[in-house]
């Protein structure tokens, strides 16, 4: 199970999805739009290392899927548990990727509309 966190107009959310759901997903989703490519449906083993590169690729998956389209269809926000919409242009409604930015860096019109927190199969390392 994947932990999303979700942020809407400044409120912040979270979804619990797992792989099938995102799969699930990616096959409707081309239906109607273009999508990126979704990290693999199988998993040779589950060691923490290969489930973090599938954590960061569902991550990128979704951003991808926001960034790339104007509109986002009802079943992607469905998928989030977004529902309403803000009316703002996408630019006016985001910031950047740092908190810690640059004079250069503040003029990107973008930041992570959503992201993971911690995998949770990944174990802290023992002292």
């Amino acid at each position: 199970v994947f932990k999303i966190e979700v942020l809407v107009s400044g409120r912040k959310h979270f979804v619990e999805k797992r792989y099938s759901e995102f799969h699930a997903l990616h096959k409707k989703l081309k239906k109607f739009i273009r999508t990126p490519e979704i990290p693999s449906k199988h998993v040779r083993n589950w060691v923490p290392k290969v489930l973090e590169q599938r954590r960061q690729g569902l991550e990128l998956y979704l951003q991808t899927v926001i960034l790339e389209n104007e509109e986002l269809p009802k079943i992607f926000l469905d998928f989030l548990n977004v529902r309403h919409v803000p009316t703002l242009p996408k630019a006016e409604s985001c910031g950047s990727f740092d908190e810690t930015e640059s004079e250069e860096s503040s003029k990107l019109s973008h930041q992570p509309v959503l992201l993971f927190l911690r995998d949770p199969y990944v174990l802290p390392k023992a002292n």
